[in-house]
């Protein structure tokens, strides 16, 4: 038999040993899995309730007679506090996060915008309701970059997104002739360039600097206009978004754009250049094999390697993926 017990926050009735106002519950299921909840407010005696957990513990051991075969205590989940320090991973564990701030918040026309204070992550980008980025964050950049094994200098790049700034603040480091960053959303750039500049540093100040500029507009017509144009670049680097999870309904706008931004980005890289994006977590290999799919039917042949880094903040492995025309 199995035992669980936890404790949360929230509201609801007496009953609780001289605590009034609380509730408990205790279900016994199919199984015979047992458990218990209690819920409670945050100023309230923890140590009170602990006694009581282990109070009952004892008790069910003692009417069990032993039986019980496996206890587990949960932290408390704590509902309804002034910040939400609850986010999903892309694979769709829960991770409670030590998040004790929202230092900006801001909807713009494409998307809630939040950054958040971490204790142990430093400030943290979420984008409608997706953790971006943080500023231990280093490993993405490094990863979506190259690792550190490629010559930016006196080259031609393009930044697809980035709108945190992290990816164009390391690459001008590398002297290129010319960075061209293509975000679509204003409100990004400017709540990142006040308070994530652990990432950016102060490259955010301005839209242009001697080898690089930031375009504020949609990059598709962008890439098609440089595409008719005949314009290269020695590096592309998609920074816009990470790859759908699945084929459903709901995910096909999503699989739509990520196609269209592929082959218009292909179109536009050198013979010899490369192309970077970031995948999704390694968990999701049915995303991810649907992607490699997508990358053996662009209108030029393509090669591609990929590599799992560790990015901090996601707590979960992440897939990043180099192409190059054959």
């Amino acid at each position: 038999m199995k035992v669980s017990r936890r404790h949360g926050s929230a509201t609801l009735h007496p009953r609780l040993h001289a605590l009034s106002c609380r509730f408990g519950m205790l279900r016994v299921h199919s199984r015979g899995l047992v458990t218990i909840d209690l819920q409670c407010y945050e100023e309230d005696n923890i140590a009170q309730l602990d006694n009581l957990l282990n109070a009952l513990e004892k008790k069910l051991k003692a009417l069990l007679d032993e039986n019980i075969t496996r206890i587990k205590k949960l932290p408390a989940l704590v509902r309804g506090a002034k910040v939400d320090r609850y986010w999903p991973t892309a694979d769709g564990r829960l991770i409670e996060y030590d998040i004790d701030q929202v230092v900006y918040e801001e909807d713009s026309a494409y998307q809630n915008i939040k950054i958040l204070h971490s204790q142990q992550y430093g400030n943290i980008l979420v984008l409608d309701g997706d953790v971006n980025l943080a500023e231990s964050d280093f490993a993405y950049t490094h990863a979506i970059t190259g690792k550190g094994k490629e010559n930016y200098a006196g080259k031609e790049v393009l930044i697809l997104g980035g709108g945190d700034g992290g990816i164009l603040a390391e690459l001008v480091k590398q002297r290129p002739k010319m960075i061209t960053m293509v975000e679509i959303d204003q409100k990004v750039i400017d709540g990142c360039k006040m308070y994530m500049r652990k990432t950016c540093g102060d490259i955010l100040d301005n839209l242009q600097g001697d080898c690089y500029q930031i375009l504020i507009q949609d990059c598709v017509p962008l890439l098609k206009k440089y595409a008719q144009e005949g314009r290269t670049f020695d590096y592309v680097i998609n920074d816009l978004t990470a790859i759908p999870i699945s084929t459903t309904p709901e995910e096909e706008p999503t699989w739509d754009f990520l196609r269209l931004i592929l082959d218009l980005s292909i179109k536009v890289l050198h013979p010899t250049g490369k192309y970077f994006t970031q995948g999704n977590s390694a968990n999701l290999t049915e995303g991810l094999a649907l992607f490699e799919e997508q990358l053996g039917k662009l209108s030029c042949p393509v090669d591609f390697c990929k590599e799992v880094v560790c990015v901090p903040s996601y707590l979960e492995q992440w897939v990043f993926y180099t192409a190059w025309k054959k």
